[in-house]
């Protein structure tokens, strides 16, 4: 497996690096803190994450600004910034339509992007996600906060790692010395404490419960019980906010699961089924595939239009290109194969 690393300018012209691997349906995840394309490639605690990612799969992964081998010390590091960043890549990287998998901090930026553009992703996984950053669930943690910032400023980039180990206990604390030691490596190697600063700092103050409700494709919740850097229930109401999401609990403590433990198995288990099921429809533009879906969840029309922001003129214009496409007749029969197709099948979990 070899991966090929791109280069794409965004908005603001800031360069941002990203990275395509394997072959098949696009799986693109969205940009979060610490990572390094090069680093994670060569990391026995991320290189299991990129294999199973890529099984089967094209995947594209990304460096936020201010991370990896993307543009460091811009002008510009905040919540707004890293979601034009990640549609810099998946327009780079030609992507139409394709599935968004977003960890972490990068859970809220793959929502916001949902939300944006609603006709380009199929299915949404999100793992250890939240809707609100640290400082809008918990406005009192501010001093707690403040604290943290202090210490990745004065500690971040130098010789000693106790610093660092702080934050990657809290992100695996059943890691071994050796998987703690890679992931302070990885912090130290993926940016300045400078930066590192200012990207935590925007993250603190993400807000997109506003947004979640409106996200329409297939959604997939998973969330570790004894997660230390985001609450177990910011995943669960991360889930009841999505339309028809599933959510599924992780047996785990850690943030960033590792390799040889059940939850990590049971991730990639899910990930397979939930996305194995990805519907295919030759010929279908991304617009027609998202109506189509629509369809198939007994939407009609008039709630087709709202939920799109389109007119039902230019809904029922889809329609009939989508019926002839497929070589149906009825909206009863699109309905039948789309859902024999996968679509249209959303369930809550528990």
């Amino acid at each position: 497996m070899k991966q090929q690393i791109r280069f794409c300018r965004a908005h603001d012209g800031t360069r941002i690096a990203f990275a395509v691997t394997g072959s098949g349906s696009p799986l693109v995840r969205a940009p979060h803190w610490l990572t390094h394309l090069e680093y994670e490639w060569q990391s026995p605690l991320w290189r299991p994450w990129l294999t199973a990612l890529t099984a089967g799969r094209s995947l594209v992964r990304m460096d936020a600004r201010g991370c990896g081998l993307s543009d460091r010390g811009v002008e510009t590091i905040s919540f707004e910034a890293f979601v034009r960043d990640l549609e810099a890549v998946v327009d780079a990287a030609g992507l139409e339509r394709f599935a968004l998998f977003g960890h972490s901090q990068g859970g809220a930026i793959a929502m916001e992007y949902a939300v944006r553009h609603p006709e380009r992703v199929s299915q949404l996984v999100l793992l250890g996600a939240y809707a609100r950053g640290r400082l809008k669930r918990s406005p009192q943690s501010r001093s707690e906060s403040e604290a943290q910032l202090k210490l990745v400023e004065v500690g971040w980039g130098g010789d000693d790692p106790s610093y660092r180990q702080f934050f990657a206990s809290q992100f695996m604390p059943g890691a071994s010395l050796e998987q703690l030691r890679q992931m302070a490596e990885l912090q130290r190697v993926s940016s300045s404490p400078t930066d590192a600063t200012r990207i935590l700092r925007a993250y603190y103050e993400i807000d997109v419960s506003a947004q979640v409700p409106r996200i329409s494709c297939p959604a997939l919740v998973l969330h570790a019980r004894g997660d230390l850097r985001v609450p177990f229930e910011e995943g669960r109401a991360v889930a009841a906010m999505i339309p028809g999401a599933r959510f599924v609990p992780l047996d785990s403590d850690n943030h960033i699961l590792i390799e040889n433990e059940p939850a990590f198995a049971r991730l990639f288990e899910e990930l397979r089924g939930f996305l194995g099921s990805a519907p295919s429809f030759g010929g279908l533009t991304a617009r027609e595939a998202q109506i189509l879906e629509q369809i198939a969840q007994g939407l009609d029309n008039a709630q087709i239009a709202a939920r799109l922001e389109l007119s039902e003129k230019t809904v029922r214009n889809h329609i009939t290109s989508i019926f002839d496409k497929i070589g149906v007749e009825s909206r009863a029969q699109a309905i039948v194969m789309a859902r024999e197709r996968g679509l249209g099948q959303r369930s809550h979990g528990t």
